[in-house]
């Protein structure tokens, strides 16, 4: 962003959760430096954004900062998304301006229909001006790295004191809202809370309720309060 770049040519990487999508990221803006032309990023999921479980918000926040080192015009998240996929992929091809879409063809990824003939028929009648490139990526083994948590609730961090606490209601005082991940097998509220701040996700431990390191969120407790 910041310079100009040619019109003619736009390029969109679908990437779902896994392994390759830093991969497949790093293609297309390969590609797109040698067409000098903008390079947009795409996920899609069915779920709402605050729902997302321990893993699939690492690769957002993974993929956020990725594309803001590559310099990609703009990374975009549809989540609640409750249409085919193809129909999705559709509309931000035609709202982008898009003209090549790169996506990865994986024995484990949702975007393996690609492949099909009749979904990429589909695409191909919805978006005939766009080129598709199939990526071969390999398959992804078993992360167990992310097993140990349960699904992520919705959480708020508040003051206590000289601590910081967690509470799943919503306070009416100062707050940090985010998205609590649950050790697995722990009787106290032990794991990590993820919030977003300045257009990326932070995360802090959490320790029998309250903050392991209260350092990391005192100054957004200051900031808010000025």
């Amino acid at each position: 962003m910041g310079s100009i770049k040619r019109s003619d040519e736009s390029i969109l990487v679908c990437v779902y959760y896994g392994l390759n999508g830093e991969r497949l990221i790093r293609r297309g803006h390969k590609l797109a430096s040698l067409l000098d032309c903008p390079l947009y990023i795409l996920t899609v999921d069915s779920n709402p954004l605050d729902a997302f479980d321990v893993e699939k918000s690492g690769y957002i926040e993974k993929w956020t900062e990725l594309s803001q080192e590559l310099n990609v015009e703009k990374f975009i998240v549809r989540d609640n998304e409750k249409r085919p996929i193809q129909k999705v992929i559709a509309e931000v091809a035609r709202e982008y301006n898009i003209t090549q879409i790169i996506v990865g063809q994986s024995a484990q990824s949702r975007w393996e229909e690609i492949t099909k003939g009749s979904f990429l028929n589909v695409l191909l009648k919805e978006v005939p001006f766009v080129d598709f490139h199939i990526v071969s990526v390999k398959r992804q083994s078993v992360d167990n790295d992310n097993g140990n948590f349960e699904k992520g609730v919705r959480a708020y961090i508040i003051r206590d004191e000289d601590n910081y606490k967690i509470t799943f209601t919503c306070p009416k005082r100062e707050h940090l809202e985010g998205i609590f991940f649950k050790e697995i097998g722990t009787d106290f509220d032990n794991g990590i809370f993820k919030f977003p701040f300045e257009h990326k996700m932070n995360e802090v431990t959490i320790k029998e309720g309250y903050v392991g390191n209260p350092y990391a969120i005192q100054p957004l407790f200051e900031n808010k309060s000025h």
